[in-house]
């Protein structure tokens, strides 16, 4: 059986940059490869290393200079010149600190969302799909695609008003009217996508409900639904754990 090289999976993954079904498989695999496991966190904290980079290459100029002048004049001042070289190393070492301690810290709930949230992504119906679709579908897609997210949730509310079972819609109107701080209408179409209960929108409906949460600072209810994704095998089951963490 041929081995999967990960190397590239593991870099899109850390960089964010998988599409929906690259997530999938990869958490899939994230969870039956405890090897893979221990390489993606390897490779996170040889980025977080990595972005000290310029702090070390300062300490290594500071410390040649250091060396330089102890050669030049080796009896003079040989605890200024050591304080020189601690100095140096202590600011890398409080830097990297730093970062340890952001990357642990609680976060607010705007940092958090800057982080994980992403607003939702669809397709331009083509336009044979287009003579079969609803217009008014249609054109709200092509108003979210551009991202005026204002028509676009007219538009989709048009289409849940004429047919409230289509949950697609109901979904993106919600995403819609969040882009535009609309938050009681985008809880409300989310709230309706999940009490469906039987739509393959229903996971991401939970987590932008969890994220409406945060942006209203409604902090039990966001955790109550960050848990329950949690809980679950949803596509947002480790960023749902790593918010709860963040949270104060």
């Amino acid at each position: 059986m041929k081995t999967i090289d990960f190397s590239y999976f593991i870099e899109r993954y850390n960089a964010g940059e998988m599409n929906e079904a690259e997530t999938t498989w990869f958490l899939k695999e994230l969870d039956n490869n405890e090897k893979l496991r221990k390489e993606v966190d390897l490779r996170k904290k040889t980025d977080m290393v990595l972005k000290t980079h310029d702090v070390i290459q300062l300490r290594n100029k500071l410390t040649e200079i250091e060396r330089i002048r102890a050669a030049e004049k080796p009896v003079k001042t040989p605890v200024k010149s050591m304080s020189l070289r601690y100095a140096a190393i202590i600011a890398g070492l409080m830097i990297v600190g730093g970062i340890t301690l952001y990357n642990g810290r609680s976060m607010t709930n705007d940092e958090i969302l800057d982080r994980f949230y992403k607003s939702y992504e669809v397709t331009s119906p083509s336009r044979s799909q287009q003579a079969i679709l609803n217009s008014d579908y249609s054109t709200a897609i092509e108003y979210y695609n551009i991202h005026d997210y204002r028509n676009a949730a007219l538009y989709f509310s048009k289409v849940v008003d004429s047919d409230p079972r289509y949950m697609e819609s109901t979904m993106l109107n919600g995403v819609s009217n969040f882009e535009v701080r609309n938050y009681p209408d985008a809880e409300s179409s989310f709230i309706k996508v999940i009490d469906n209960n039987d739509n393959l929108f229903l996971e991401d409906s939970q987590w932008y409900l969890a994220l409406c949460y945060l942006r209203t600072n409604e902090q039990e209810k966001a955790f109550n639904q960050l848990n329950a994704i949690n809980k679950s095998e949803s596509i947002y089951k480790r960023d749902a754990k790593k918010i709860m963490k963040k949270m104060k």
